[in-house]
């Protein structure tokens, strides 16, 4: 019998913007310091897209461009544009919609998918699902976010944390199996949206004074139950579809972790049994980038990536939102 068709990574790209926010820029604006930031978090500084003419949707185009170029095709060979994120452009167009005209790719339908900090992993199974089912050839799967439009910059406990960045792959089949997705596990529980959320602009909440007034439509977030369901969360589902595909520690090449915190990440690949050098971490120069956070690391790795490595993608997001991935890797380095 032969295997069934699985969707693999053929190009993967990322786009940053230039501007950076250092944490010594921070400490002139809300009551924090270098040194707190780095111990908690790890980060030591973030992107920020200061252009009020560009939003999300550029940001995806970008990508767009960088994975046809990278793939040797045209934006017209795409048949499906995924983006991941929790500040799209508007309510609607959507913002895959928006990205697709600016990059030229008239021949694709896209979609927006919500799932905060787990939403790369939330699209990149969807969209391999097109492939897998042989319905698709070519599927984007982009995680975006312009963070810096939702946060507030006088709340020292949010403003720290988050920057903005685009990145994401191209699905096409392997007929063979032998490389591209091979499990996953998502999971949510709305309980947790108390904890981490953005109350404002919304149907339950539509933008008024009094919501402005009140900060509804920037992050908020309870750091303590947040940090410590994603500690759990996020080990407990890496190692479990590792436990069920008979995988250990030694088996996987590359951890690479949603990158929220330096102490989540370490929390992770302790419980699956796997060493720092195997993890892949970005988060001091990039800080949370949200859906973004997990392709811009297989983007910045890809040239110390050969085929048939196994990887394990992990993510925790607000709400809550959390999952895992089982991936072997199909592209080989950039000569």
């Amino acid at each position: 019998m032969s295997s069934p068709q699985t969707a693999a990574i053929t190009a993967v790209h990322g786009w940053l913007p230039p501007d950076i926010l250092s944490n010594a820029d921070l400490e002139k604006m809300v009551d924090t310091n270098d040194e707190w930031i780095r111990t908690r978090t790890g980060i030591s500084e973030r992107r920020i897209l200061k252009d009020p003419e560009k939003a999300t949707s550029d940001m995806v185009a970008k990508v767009i461009e960088g994975l046809c170029e990278q793939r040797g095709m045209k934006a017209t060979d795409i048949d499906l544009v995924i983006v991941a994120t929790v500040t799209p452009d508007m309510f609607f167009p959507s913002t895959a919609q928006l990205a697709c005209h600016k990059a030229g790719a008239s021949n694709a339908w896209g979609f927006d998918l919500s799932a905060a900090c787990s939403g790369f992993l939330y699209a990149l199974r969807t969209g391999g699902q097109f492939i897998s089912n042989g319905t698709h050839k070519k599927v984007v799967v982009v995680g975006s976010d312009k963070m810096s439009s939702i946060v507030d910059y006088t709340d020292r406990t949010t403003c720290v944390l988050f920057g903005d960045g685009a990145a994401g792959v191209l699905l096409e089949a392997d007929p063979t199996g032998e490389t591209g997705i091979q499990d996953a596990i998502l999971r949510s529980d709305g309980a947790g949206g108390e904890y981490l959320r953005m109350q404002g602009g919304g149907s339950l909440n539509p933008a008024s004074a009094a919501s402005i007034e009140a900060k509804m439509h920037y992050i908020e977030q309870d750091g303590r139950p947040v940090f410590k369901a994603a500690v759990t969360s996020m080990a407990d589902v890496s190692y479990e579809i590792m436990e069920r595909n008979g995988l250990t520690g030694d088996d996987i090449s590359w951890l690479v972790p949603h990158q929220a915190n330096l102490r989540i990440i370490d929390a992770t690949a302790n419980r699956m049994g796997v060493t720092r050098d195997k993890v892949m971490i970005n988060i001091e120069k990039y800080g949370n980038t949200t859906a973004a956070t997990i392709p811009l690391c297989l983007w910045e790795w890809q040239n110390r990536l050969t085929p048939g490595e196994n990887l394990i993608l992990s993510a925790f997001g607000g709400g809550f939102t959390w999952g895992s991935i089982w991936l072997k890797w199909a592209m080989s380095p950039k000569a």
